[in-house]
């Protein structure tokens, strides 16, 4: 039996509030423990509190949009990923549904799950070719911006595919937005003796040409800069 109660009208759901939920930290962990078992990078609780931070961060420098939004943005990020518990195929959908289900049990008004619910469905290049809200793309830019070494699990390099090697060349990652001239950057210190620059686009580039129309539907010109040079 599920024991949590239900939030009131007057108690907003946020993120610390999902990110404390013995639930909700249940099914992350569960959906990485997937991920891990089929070789993938970590897509646990740190993956899932850098989307939200970075999909906050994007509509907060934008100075568009109300305290609401941001958190909303912020959900979708956290949970976008809770789908993987599932499968790895189509785990947009099944997030979204899970989210629902969770989102609702708590008292989120339907007026905001289903913008949740939508944001987190439109999140996976290989489903969707286009972000359907400014929280979807939030959430978008948020989710691939979040390439570091702290990602990788495979303890042996020799071993390393070309996910590891991107992602453990990744010194250091910085997304920023610049309201004034409307752009959304992606600077990248990649290690180039560990992953080269066309592996990185080889692997990322579906994901560059969605973060870029995410950037667009929010107004602002998409820039990747990879060791100081601009590629996008």
């Amino acid at each position: 039996m599920n024991d949590t109660k239900a939030q009131g009208p007057e108690e907003a759901v946020t993120c610390d509030g999902i990110i404390a939920d013995p639930e909700a930290i249940e099914m992350i962990a569960a959906a990485d423990r997937q991920m891990k078992a089929i070789g993938y990078t970590e897509h646990g609780m740190r993956h899932a509190k850098i989307a939200a931070e970075n999909a906050g961060m994007i509509l907060r420098e934008l100075h568009r949009y109300d305290e609401r939004e941001i958190e909303l943005a912020k959900i979708a990020g956290l949970l976008h990923d809770v789908g993987n518990l599932v499968s790895r195929a189509q785990h947009s959908i099944s997030s979204s549904l899970l989210s629902y289900d969770l989102l609702r049990a708590r008292g989120m008004p339907i007026r905001e799950v289903v913008q949740v619910v939508a944001a987190i469905g439109a999140h996976d290049e290989e489903l969707a070719t286009e972000p359907t809200s400014d929280i979807g793309a939030a959430v978008i830019i948020g989710d691939k911006a979040d390439v570091a070494r702290e990602r990788v699990r495979n303890p042996h390099m020799a071993a390393f595919d070309i996910h590891d090697r991107i992602n453990y060349a990744a010194q250091e990652t910085r997304l920023e937005v610049d309201a004034t001239t409307k752009t959304i950057g992606l600077d990248l210190s990649i290690d180039t003796e560990i992953g080269s620059v066309m592996e990185y686009f080889e692997i990322f580039l579906s994901r560059m040409v969605i973060s870029r129309r995410s950037a667009r539907m929010l107004g602002c010109d998409f820039r990747l800069i990879i060791n100081g040079v601009p590629l996008l």
